[in-house]
């Protein structure tokens, strides 16, 4: 509201500036009289408008941020709420940035431009009919005519830009996905294929961009036109009357002098329409995805102190054209016990615990927490109950402290160093310049495979979870490093409730209890024969 209100007002000291202007140019022509103090007005009234300008572009891109903020809180909530598998982060991140700052026109410039565009003109139309009636009807008839023009280019622009977004989305997803594997490309030879795709690609968006840009350039040329054509009727009617001694000199300068002023709200609004039609591409990907509901489920009043996790019957087949990952899995793990999922790669380990955190939903059976089913909680409200340890930390720019602090923001810096004890993370971090507080690169660069693993058990331990699940936390790990963070795990592990993926021989002899899959099944312990 604000920037049509100073919009509104910027056109009406365009009216009064026409009026004063007219009066000038009439008596420097011999056609009346007017003084230094209508000149020092019209300056004035041009130094207002120049201001009202300002504000306008002001609140305009006030009110743009707003709404991006708006959007993007809300896209990153229901982008969160996905599975992680379920889009690829190239594409996330184009929504997130590239479609959301495709939407700032709509707000900060279309719905002003389009309220303007309506009444602005109209303002400047009925002052033109008060000061000459043929003329008003000219610019009324010229305005009726603006947005059939715009509507015949702008429905091509709307195709062309969706398409351009389309490719945008799809390069910015492929280069993203392609610069993480990098070094599996080189390895295979497949760089200069690749080379070649992304070219294609970019190409492919230059020549989409190149087209919304031509259906831009038409839509402002038909407006130019229809510009052209008004002025000259109008001054084919005062000139015409000039040559019999115009009975209104000043009104006939003054109708000559609001084209522009006619037309401005116009080239605004056809500079924003193009925008529009930009923001509908954006919303076209945005929409499904905004337009989900909310992740449904029952909310946790607080966190329990223990949870006992039943699993009854579980089968899960992500892909139907593969065989099952899961097949009638069964298993209990109660308070303070911890259980090892060992078995071949492919025997559905990690699948396993993907169904746990609720990163997919099972096929059939039940997954229980406390004797509740778990599925009836919201997907966020399980994860409070969890610590989870991937087979590969992220770690993210910043330092060692603000890394471990993910787990739980809002700890201070006490729990933060109690947890770093409690992982080993101290044992090399009071080594380095700045102890905790020493950055570390983009992935955990400048800190080593057992390091890193070090700081993601901090997070375990600083989020106090009751229910731990720990995905082959010590994979690629040499002996000396994986008995420290056996003792991490060890600690982590008593008295909540633990399941942990593994390979390691080591591992499992720290814990006793040990179910084995293969090719998705439980095998079936051996009993020891009776004497």
């Amino acid at each position: 509201m604000p920037p049509i209100l100073l919009g509104l007002a910027a056109t009406g000291c365009g009216i009064a500036q026409a009026w004063l202007l007219a009066t000038l140019l009439a008596a420097l022509l011999g056609l009346g009289e007017a003084g230094w103090g209508s000149l020092a007005a019209a300056a004035g009234l041009a130094l207002l408008q120049v201001a009202l300008g300002v504000a306008q572009e002001s609140a305009s891109a006030r009110a743009g941020e707003a709404a991006r903020a708006t959007l993007r809180r809300r896209l990153f909530g229901r982008l969160l709420a996905e599975t992680p598998a379920s889009r690829p982060a190239g594409e996330g991140a184009a929504l997130a940035v590239d479609r959301i700052e495709a939407m700032d026109g709509y707000f900060a410039r279309w719905i002003p431009a389009a309220a303007l565009a309506v009444t602005a003109p109209l303002a400047v139309a009925l002052s033109a009919a008060a000061a000459d009636m043929l003329s008003g009807v000219i610019l009324l008839a010229a305005g009726m005519l603006v947005p059939v023009g715009m509507a015949l280019s702008g429905i091509g622009a709307a195709v062309a830009s969706r398409r351009q977004f389309d490719a945008l989305q799809q390069l910015s997803g492929r280069f993203l996905d392609r610069m993480r594997g990098l070094p599996t490309l080189v390895l295979f030879r497949r760089q200069e294929a690749e080379a070649r795709a992304l070219d294609a690609a970019a190409q492919e968006l230059r020549a989409r961009t190149m087209r919304v840009l031509r259906l831009a350039f038409l839509s402002t040329g038909i407006l130019e036109l229809i510009a052209a054509a008004v002025l000259g009727c109008l001054a084919w009617r005062h000139g015409n009357l000039a040559v019999a001694g115009h009975p209104a000199p000043v009104a006939a300068l003054f109708c000559l002098l609001l084209v522009p002023a006619f037309f401005a709200p116009f080239r605004a609004f056809s500079v924003a329409y193009h925008e529009r039609m930009s923001a509908q591409g954006a919303a076209a990907a945005l929409a499904p995805i905004l337009a989900e509901p909310g992740p449904a489920g029952l909310l946790l009043e607080e966190v329990p102190p223990s949870v006992t996790l039943v699993v009854d019957h579980l089968t899960h087949r992500p892909d139907p054209a593969r065989p099952m990952a899961l097949e009638d899995v069964s298993f209990r793990v109660l308070p303070g016990e911890t259980l090892v999922l060992s078995g071949p790669s492919g025997s559905g380990k990690s699948t396993l615990l993907k169904l746990l955190m609720g990163f997919s939903t099972p096929d059939s059976g039940r997954i229980a927490l406390n004797g509740r089913d778990a599925l009836a909680l919201a997907p966020p409200e399980r994860r409070r109950l969890i610590a989870y340890l991937p087979q590969r930390p992220v770690l993210l720019r910043g330092t060692i402290r603000e890394n471990i602090r993910l787990a739980r923001p809002e700890a201070d810096d006490a729990a933060v160093e109690a947890a770093a004890r409690a992982a080993q993370v101290t044992a090399f971090a009071d080594d380095l310049p700045q102890g905790l507080d020493t950055p570390v690169g983009e992935g955990g660069h400048g800190l080593s495979g057992g390091q890193r693993v070090r700081v993601a058990l901090a997070r375990a331990f600083l989020r106090d979870a009751p229910l731990v699940l720990l995905d082959e936390p010590t994979a690629h790990l040499d002996p000396a490093t994986e008995a420290e963070v056996l003792d991490s795990l060890r600690r982590l592990c008593t008295g909540r409730t633990a399941v942990i993926a593994s390979h390691s021989a080591a591992l499992r002899a720290r814990f006793s209890r040990v179910l084995e899959l293969r090719e998705g099944r439980v095998v079936p312990q051996r009993r020891a024969a009776t004497p």
